[in-house]
């Protein structure tokens, strides 16, 4: 009996490995992340967009930090004597865990949808070597500058 048993808990962890590895990876810049310097040079942003990249590094830092705080305070808070009050515990932290994802994909794509065709290209050719799954935006069209005829 408990060679089965081990045999479940083993069948149960490669099938959760496999399924996870089975999903789609968003293809994400981590505007959040300690610097944006590598987006701007990677991407070659204008200054519109390095503006934008900041005001949205200040709204992700601002959310992920209200995030963190429900964090700590579920953890600090929650009981945690009994196996149902761990998995409730579990869940709510799982939800707080999905919205900070959520909040940094919308601010990525926020950003992307600032990108023009061959900013945007180059983003999809790195995700597809990343074996990522691209945000998908419609690329900005800026207007080039008119030409003076002689």
């Amino acid at each position: 009996m408990v060679y089965f048993k081990h045999i479940n808990v083993f069948i149960i962890f490669f099938l959760s490995i496999a399924y996870g590895y089975g999903q789609s990876i968003d293809c994400t810049l981590d505007i959040g992340g300690a610097t944006a310097n590598p987006v701007v040079e990677i991407f070659q942003l204008n200054e519109p967009q390095k503006q934008k990249l900041e005001e949205l590094r200040a709204k992700y830092l601002l959310a992920s930090k209200s995030i963190d705080d429900e964090i700590t305070k579920l953890l600090a808070e929650h009981p945690q004597s009994t196996p149902e009050e761990l998995l409730t515990l579990a869940g709510k932290y799982r939800k707080l865990q999905l919205k900070l994802m959520q909040t940094s994909r919308d601010v990525d794509e926020e950003l992307i949808a600032t990108f023009n065709q061959q900013q945007y290209d180059f983003y999809l050719t790195l995700c597809h070597e990343a074996v990522r799954k691209p945000i998908v935006v419609t690329p900005v069209l800026y207007e080039a500058p008119a030409v003076e005829e002689k």
